[in-house]
């Protein structure tokens, strides 16, 4: 089991971590945070695909066959964890090194797009110290790393949870 989840998590792991670089190289360069969510969750969603993958491998080479919800679901637990670990250090690294302004220019772009929508002026000056302080507290490593792993982590879950339950077998079907 552990060789399986292993290699799954680091596939996965990989998988995620370079498509989100790719991505933050993309909106960094043009400023546009748009759809940034939707190519980051898709991604996620890519990568997670290897936890189905892991379960369905255990089950089938290494257990006969079968296998049980809970079983299934520890795998696929253990491939998130290690797939959302790279994650968060990758992202950890291009945020301090490369990108130290990412909140800064993030806040400004969501206060931009605010004052374009025709928020009041007490919706934007709400908004605006809202950003401010997320932008602060998002430079303390530990605050970072939890919500980066809040992020990601959900998304795992619940594929984790949909796997186990589609995988899950108690005897070996005869075909």
């Amino acid at each position: 089991m552990k060789k399986n989840v292993i290699v799954c998590g680091l596939i996965a792991g990989l998988i995620v971590s370079v498509l989100m670089v790719i991505s933050i190289a993309i909106y960094k360069s043009t400023g546009d945070f748009d759809n940034g969510m939707i190519f980051g969750y898709a991604s996620m969603l890519l990568a997670f695909s290897l936890i189905f993958v892991g379960i369905k491998n255990y089950r089938d080479k290494y257990n006969n066959g079968i296998i049980g919800f809970g079983k299934a679901f520890k795998i696929g637990l253990f491939i998130t964890l290690i797939a959302s670990t790279i994650y968060v250090i990758v992202w950890l690294i291009d945020y301090y090194f490369f990108i130290p302004d990412f909140g800064e220019k993030y806040a400004s772009y969501m206060i931009e797009k605010l004052k374009a929508s025709g928020a009041s002026q007490v919706e934007i000056v709400k908004q605006t110290k809202e950003m401010a302080n997320f932008s602060e507290m998002y430079k303390n490593p530990i605050i970072n790393a939890l919500f980066t792993y809040l992020e990601i982590l959900p998304v795992g879950l619940i594929i984790t949870l949909i796997s186990s339950l589609i995988l899950k077998r108690k005897i070996k079907a005869s075909i």
